[in-house]
């Protein structure tokens, strides 16, 4: 009898696993089809049938490789998205990235009962979707070739007649980059170092943990040199054992142009078509969306885009930085794509430079990357390098330079060491010493963290402190005339500055200007600073240095000749000019003078050329009467 019962039990507990982790017992079937992609971005589409008690939490877990455990899902989708979903069948359709693995897809069933205090949540602290109760698995799917190249992305070099590109693939095949001024004629060739990194080398979770890890493939870093200036190239990058990428073009570096364009924000991130682990940026699909049409407008001249920090937001999910470069691709093979150094690439709690004061300042924002995908991911010119303390590599492209027609810019990282008698400042110090004002009358310095803002952001404040301390002097004494910085997502732009006091904005304005430059997708909105009597509401009027300032999201556009330099704010709602900056630059032996010139970017088209100038020059010695813009929504 003992007997009999036991072997009952065996059976309903076998009857139960059947049930819930193959479905088949429900009759839940889940298809996938096409099984093979030719392309990462192209579509999969999954279909449901058969769910008998259909939940509003029921959901479809994204599994790259194919066997991750349940719990390594990269990210999920509620069935209740679908229309038919109280029906217990379905379909979606979802864009997939070459993750170099194969993908699965799994439905779970899940409810509210399930939810407990102690269920797992997400980075905004809602409850992550419970694996207990499996219904159907598909057959896995995959790319056709898991080795094409993939995530082109440019870059100077130190080198004016040379062009950077870098690309992956799965496995470690020798690559090479051909190219040439005729595109049915690619006679040059380069070929490419590799290299990649290992989960190991990750410092901290969830970067080095199997849910946040997923293997990097191998990192191909090529140099195309002997370019003319000015010149449009094709090129084309991969093997004929591991395939060829399709043909691209860019325009190469004129030393001697007398115009200057590039396009610069950070806090970009990157928009994924399903939930996971971290919130990520819708936004940033409509940066990318006006910056194609802003290079598609420049025709053969030369340009850059630089994302000042906090890149992908991938943050120990190794997957997003798949998901980033796949996502500017078409923007960073055509133009060069500039990055420094932010504190979600970089933060983790045992980072060699954290003195007492920045006992605050730095914390775990990076994920635990400690800078190793955003390293060897990115290649910028310079050598600028700082030792982890661990087994992972040096952290690179710290702080470096170069000349683009009449502008020098000069990048620099927030995160190490800036202060007086570091290496950092030493470059810094000796790089705007050198800089030829006859050459690039204009100077440009870009950073992460601001150095000012009127953002309510008191864990940043004793950076702030010290970069004015050891930083600012610099800026002043070498006459920078413009400072953008990241970090906070919101565009401000403010009075030429020196030790939070406004200089003369008329002839001889010495002080550089400040633009904090945030808001390119990074939805994450810190209030402005309160008022002491009204803590939760804004400063109104603004203070006297802050001269303009928006929640809009959008980026920014430079265009300097020898004679102006014009910042224009460019918004994401409908692509348009919202605020716009300009400083005259005029060389008289090793001094320089300048004038700086304010105006709303909504007056642009009411007012003629001469009136604007009025306008300008009246506004020297007055802040511009600008409200606060609050946070904007729009559906597209």
């Amino acid at each position: 009898m003992d007997f009999s019962r036991q072997h009952l039990k065996n059976a309903l507990f076998v009857l139960v696993v059947s049930i819930l982790v193959t479905g088949l017992a429900h009759g839940v079937t889940l298809e996938a089809f096409p099984k093979t992609l030719n392309r990462s971005g192209d579509n999969v589409t999954l279909q449901w049938k058969g769910i008998p008690s259909p939940s509003d939490m029921d959901w479809l877990g994204i599994y790259s490789p194919a066997d991750s455990a349940d719990d390594n899902f990269i990210g999920y989708i509620f069935l209740s998205s679908c229309p038919t979903w109280k029906e217990g069948s379905g379909s979606v359709e979802l864009p997939l990235i070459n993750l170099r693995s194969p993908y699965e897809f799994r439905v779970f069933h899940w409810d509210k009962s399930q939810i407990t205090n102690t269920t797992p949540v997400d980075s905004d602290h809602n409850p992550l979707p419970s694996t207990a109760h499996l219904l159907a698995k598909s057959e896995s799917v995959t790319f056709r070739n898991l080795n094409d190249p993939a995530q082109l992305h440019l870059a100077f070099t130190s080198n004016e007649d040379e062009m950077r590109v870098m690309f992956v693939t799965k496995e470690e095949i020798k690559s090479y980059v051909r190219y040439g001024s005729d595109e049915g004629e690619l006679d040059e060739v380069a070929e490419a170092e590799s290299l990649t990194y290992k989960q190991s080398e990750m410092c901290d979770a969830p970067a080095n943990t199997t849910l946040g890890w997923r293997d990097p493939g191998y990192i191909h870093d090529a140099v195309m040199q002997g370019l003319k200036p000015g010149k449009r190239y094709f090129y084309q990058v991969g093997s004929d054992q591991g395939g060829w990428s399709s043909v691209q073009s860019f325009v190469s570096r004129d030393k001697d142009s007398d115009e200057t364009i590039a396009f610069l924000f950070g806090d970009m991130g990157t928009s994924v078509p399903y939930r996971t682990f971290l919130w990520t940026q819708e936004e940033s699909k409509l940066t990318v969306k006006w910056l194609k049409r802003d290079i598609e407008e420049l025709g053969d001249k030369p340009s850059f885009i630089s994302h000042i920090g906090d890149i992908s937001y991938a943050r120990g999910y190794a997957w997003l930085w798949d998901s980033f470069f796949t996502q500017i691709e078409p923007l960073a093979s055509k133009v060069p794509f500039h990055v420094c150094i932010g504190n979600h690439e970089y933060d983790w709690p045992l980072q060699p430079w954290k003195p007492e004061w920045a006992a605050t300042v730095y914390g775990t924002d990076g994920g635990g990357e400690c800078g190793v995908p955003y390293s060897l991911k990115f290649h910028m010119p310079g050598n600028s390098s700082f030792l982890t303390g661990t087994s992972a590599p040096s952290t690179k492209n710290l702080y470096y330079s170069f000349d683009l027609g009449v502008v020098h810019f000069l990048y620099i990282s927030t995160e190490t060491n800036f202060l007086r008698g570091s290496d950092q400042y030493a470059y810094i110090e000796q790089d705007l010493k050198n800089v030829d004002r006859s050459k690039t009358p204009f100077v440009v310095v870009q950073g992460h963290r601001p150095m000012y803002t009127t953002n309510y952001e008191l864990r940043d404040a004793p950076l702030r402190e010290k970069m004015i301390e050891h930083l600012e002097p610099l800026l002043v004494e070498y006459k920078v005339n413009l400072v953008l910085w990241g970090h906070v997502h919101k565009y401000e732009r403010f009075c030429p500055l020196r030790n939070l006091s406004c200089g003369t904005t008329g002839m001889g304005a010495d002080f550089p200007v400040h633009v904090v430059i945030g808001m390119a997708g990074q939805d994450y909105q810190p209030k402005w600073e309160p008022r002491p009597d009204h803590p939760t509401d804004p400063i109104y009027p603004q203070p006297a240095r802050s001269f303009y300032r928006s929640s809009e999201f959008g980026y920014t556009r430079l265009h300097a000749t020898r004679e102006a330099l014009t910042l224009s704010y460019i918004g994401n709602h409908d692509g348009q000019v919202h605020d716009l900056l300009e400083i005259h630059q005029k060389i008289g032996g090793k001094a320089s003078w300048s004038w700086i010139r304010f105006f709303k970017a909504s007056s642009l088209f009411l007012v003629g050329t001469l009136f604007g100038f009025i306008v300008g020059y009246l506004l020297y010695s007055r802040k511009e009467k600008v409200k606060w813009t609050g946070l904007k929504t729009y559906e597209f």
